[in-house]
């Protein structure tokens, strides 16, 4: 991949926000490489990382859950989609007020870092 189409920004971060509103972790997880990174003030502040930073699927699939228990009505709003070199930022309204997520994709249209704000 190199500059990231805009039509594929847009399907990849409306799946996003479905696959999240319908509370789909493996349908969430789909969209990511098996050893992507995830990095988030949330982490630092909540998931038990200090460092903000989480590695592979199932860690941060334990994290995501512990999410959903915390927020049984959690629920994202989408606001816009900016599409990048290798990357898509998605701007939406969730738990937290407004938020943003950058995600890198890497070989094969999977997520490999992902950048929460």
């Amino acid at each position: 991949m190199s500059v990231i189409d805009y039509e594929f920004a847009l399907k990849c971060t409306a799946e996003w926000i479905e696959s999240w509103n319908a509370h789909d972790l493996d349908r969430i997880l789909s969209h990511y490489a098996d050893d992507f990174e995830m990095s988030s003030p949330v982490i630092a502040q909540a998931g038990g990382e200090a460092s903000g930073v989480m590695r592979g699927k199932e860690r941060v699939r334990a994290y995501w859950s512990a999410a959903f228990e915390r927020h049984p009505d959690l629920r994202f709003e989408h606001i816009t989609t900016l599409a990048g070199v290798n990357s898509v930022t998605l701007y939406y309204r969730g738990v937290r007020g407004l938020s943003a997520e950058v995600f890198e994709f890497g070989p094969g249209g999977k997520v490999i870092k992902a950048f929460a704000h």
